[in-house]
């Protein structure tokens, strides 16, 4: 065992006092965590997890489209809206999220306010993701050691290697992912921690140069593409795939009922700006990790036939009635 490993389970144990909590943590932000570190502490973090009782044909199916917030973007729920349509579209989507820490909705807050039921036991999240491709599994309900580290982590006015343990720690054991850092820094550390904790199917890790943990219209976004256990890194011009560069402050949302009101217009045709267009880059690149089209081009026009035909706005509703009936 790694001496990071030693300290995390110390942590997840709850066997250190708050002070040398706050100091594990904050000195490994300071020094800068590797991806040693990411790994060793995110596999702790597995261990100690509420898993989905999930088969490995399942299991290898799932991908989930997850960022490690901290972007302060103020941009609508792009990803939760991305896994909503890849859900649409036959994926077989394990969404691991929560409550909003930094911004104003986080995924859960989102899914709340769209009317889906949050709140279900793994067995019936495991039946939800069976019927509709789709489940939400709530990160407060599957690691339990968190309640202790919660407090511990909001003291400190900097964010911590939990950021960055979130994606990687998903209770369904999904082996595909489009994965956005807030930090082109990270990428490739966060490559290599897929690969080291054996999530090495097929995944893009992505990082825009305006500071977003999205694919960006507003500019270029670095890439570290990993397949199995191969890491390409490169870069993604939205103009050389045809879309039309806006600026940030068009794909800005606001609190969980104003970016599930986003949401629903996109999938039901009245937005078709650069909110529905960074909708469909996202999509495009999830769409080409989990398998579902021949290139990045295919995959785009899957994504925005997905919107355009209705079957996105369809689904929704599948999904919101499915959870509510479980």
């Amino acid at each position: 065992m790694t001496k990071t490993q030693e300290q995390f389970e110390k942590l997840f144990a709850n066997e250190l006092s708050e002070e040398e909590s706050r100091k594990l943590l904050i000195d490994l932000y300071n020094r800068g965590e590797t991806f040693d570190d990411i790994a060793d502490a995110s596999k702790v973090m597995r261990e100690y997890s509420i898993k989905l009782p999930i088969s490995k044909d399942m299991q290898d199916r799932a991908i989930d489209i997850v960022g490690t917030g901290g972007d302060k973007s103020g941009s609508f729920n792009i990803s939760t809206t991305v896994s909503l349509l890849l859900a649409s579209l036959g994926s077989v989507v394990a969404k691991h999220g929560n409550r909003s820490i930094t911004s104003k909705s986080g995924s859960a807050d989102l899914l709340e306010a769209l009317g889906v039921k949050l709140n279900l036991e793994p067995e019936k999240q495991l039946k939800m993701l069976e019927e509709t491709g789709f489940c939400f599994i709530f990160a407060m309900n599957h690691h339990p050691a968190m309640r202790h580290i919660m407090p511990i982590r909001k003291s400190i006015e900097h964010r911590t290697i939990f950021n960055l343990l979130g994606p990687l720690t998903n209770p369904a054991g999904a082996k595909k992912y489009l994965l956005g850092v807030f930090d082109p820094d990270y990428i490739t550390k966060m490559a290599k921690a897929l690969v080291a904790i054996d999530i090495k199917n097929r995944a893009f890790i992505v990082s825009s140069d305006d500071g977003m943990d999205e694919i960006s219209l507003a500019t270029t976004t670095k890439f570290a593409y990993v397949e199995n256990g191969t890491i390409s890194p490169g870069i993604i011009d939205p103009e050389f795939y045809g879309f039309k560069k806006a600026p940030k402050e068009a794909i800005l949302g606001g609190d969980s009922t104003q970016n599930g009101q986003i949401t629903r217009d996109i999938f039901s045709g009245i937005i078709t700006d650069a909110k529905r267009d960074i909708v469909i880059l996202n999509a495009g690149f999830a769409l080409f990790v989990d398998g579902k089209a021949r290139d990045i081009k295919e995959a785009f026009e899957i994504a925005r036939d997905g919107l355009e035909s209705g079957r996105a706005k369809e689904h929704l509703e599948k999904i919101v009635k499915v959870s509510n009936q479980l």
